[in-house]
């Protein structure tokens, strides 16, 4: 697996949500940035699990991303994390990423990928990043490929 390419390719994802009025527009990295412009999704650090099948045939990773909120006003930030931490509807980053998937038989991600699932959110906190305080959530992302690419 390529993580370079994956964390960029789970970025592309995220960009595609569209937030409630009045939000702004999400941006997005496959890196971790020095700053932000809020409301901003990025991918963080990964565990990555080599040798789950003979040969190098399958690699598994966990990716922790996260999205942060300004904090102009605490509730209506608190309200689009909400929209984005959903299971469904135009601003649900679980949607983004399970769009990303693909049809049952392909390639997740493009073919970066054989599958790619967002396990789980976490730590929904305040979070200092570069200074400044936002809202934000850790997702945890869940994904399988070749070891030998």
């Amino acid at each position: 697996m390529q993580l370079g390419a994956i964390r960029e390719a789970i970025a592309d994802a995220a960009r595609t949500v569209v937030l409630p009025a009045g939000a702004g527009k999400l941006t997005c990295s496959g890196y971790i940035p020095d700053s932000i412009v809020a409301p901003h999704f990025f991918t963080g650090e990964y565990d990555l699990d080599f040798d789950k099948a003979y040969g190098r045939a399958q690699d598994e990773a966990e990716l922790t991303c996260r999205v942060l909120v300004g904090r102009a006003d605490d509730a209506s930030a608190q309200r689009t994390l909400d929209a984005l931490l959903s299971g469904s509807g135009p601003a649900s980053l679980k949607q983004a990423v399970l769009a990303a998937r693909g049809a049952p038989g392909q390639a997740a991600l493009g073919g970066l990928a054989d599958d790619v699932h967002l396990k789980r959110v976490q730590g929904y906190r305040w979070y200092e990043h570069a200074g400044t305080q936002y809202v934000g959530a850790e997702l945890i992302i869940r994904i399988i490929g070749d070891g030998r690419s």
